[in-house]
């Protein structure tokens, strides 16, 4: 499960209208029949449409600057594993996201009119994607990033010379070409894998659309907040504030859990990958430790997931740590940013 928490942004300033981000997501269903479309919905109502998102959207930001979100992005990608589970993937995501709303509106330490904030408060939009396509960032491009730049330099060297600007055998160009589009380490379908495919298999996953302020357009909810759940004293009281953005990645996949009856493998719970990130020792220990059936399953899913491993595991979790830590330091952040864990 990857959750990603995000102001939305057009260039460098906050976006002051949910349309084009509203735009985007209604991309999918171009070209489909009505009961194929995917329709926007939240915690009670369903097929809501694009018009009536923006307006809700831009009409709930009282008071908020200029230079301050309006709303927030939450994209929520369920694993292959975790997909498997599911009956229907657009009810029961539609059905989990609402699940997963009552998580977020608990995370904030904040109280409205002297109560704690609830799911009522929250005033969002989701939708459900099938369709995902291969960023900049996912490893099978990183790792064919090589060959694509050697091709890239060929075929511009072919341009040269049709244009007369410089003279060589174009065929055997071609044919290096060619052969450079085969080697590369990652195909799909016979072909190299680059930014924009689409993925194959199952790529069902959440887009929510957040608003800033309570659903009464009176109280501000940042999920972004610099504050995590704690009190401060203001004007003489103590007031909570903060979101607790841990609380609510945990939270989030116990409910997928236990809404679908998911066994989940250490290696792709929340907790794994904080340790993956703060203490590799601890992260493989702890993979060491689990029952050689979770174990081989645990390094199956890594390995898709593009996090770097040895070869050969060796047995010893001493061995183990010391190999990995220096090779698992440096692909740390990389492989992380790529899943939009949100760390």
């Amino acid at each position: 499960m990857y959750i990603n928490i995000t102001p939305q942004k057009l260039g460098t300033n906050y976006s002051q209208s949910s349309a084009d981000f509203v735009d985007y997501l209604e991309k999918e269903n171009e070209g489909l029949e009505k009961e194929e479309m995917e329709h926007f919905f939240n915690q009670y109502g369903d097929e809501i449409s694009a018009k009536e998102v923006v307006k809700e959207i831009d009409g709930n930001t009282a008071k908020l600057k200029k230079k301050e979100p309006k709303f927030y992005s939450i994209t929520v990608s369920p694993s292959k594993y975790e997909l498997r589970k599911l009956q229907n993937n657009s009810e029961d995501l539609k059905r989990y996201t609402r699940e997963l709303m009552k998580d977020y509106a608990a995370s904030f330490n904040r109280e409205i009119n002297g109560r704690p904030v609830t799911v009522d408060d929250i005033k969002y939009f989701a939708k459900i994607e099938h369709q995902r396509t291969f960023k900049g960032t996912d490893f099978q491009v990183r790792e064919n990033q090589t060959f694509a730049t050697k091709i890239l330099e060929l075929k511009q060297e072919v341009r040269r010379i049709q244009q007369g600007q410089a003279t060589g055998n174009i065929e055997r160009l071609k044919l290096k070409i060619r052969k450079l589009e085969k080697e590369a380490p990652h195909q799909l379908n016979g072909k190299r894998i680059v930014q924009g495919m689409k993925k194959p298999g199952n790529q069902s996953h959440i887009h929510i659309i957040v608003s800033r302020k309570d659903a009464s357009n009176s109280f501000s909810l940042s999920p972004g907040s610099k504050h995590k759940a704690s009190e401060v004293k203001m004007h003489g009281r103590e007031v909570k504030r903060g979101f607790d953005r841990d609380a609510f990645f945990t939270k989030a996949e116990e409910t997928f859990d236990k809404t679908f009856a998911y066994k989940r493998n250490y290696a792709e719970t929340y907790k794994a990958k904080k340790d993956f990130v703060k203490n590799p020792k601890l992260y493989f220990a702890a993979l060491m430790k689990l029952p050689a059936n979770e174990k081989a399953l645990a390094f199956k899913m890594m390995g898709k997931s593009g996090i770097p491993l040895i070869p050969n595991i060796p047995t010893s979790k001493a061995q183990l740590a010391l190999r990995v830590f220096k090779r698992l330091r440096k692909g740390a952040e990389i492989a992380v940013k790529s899943s939009s864990i949100g760390i």
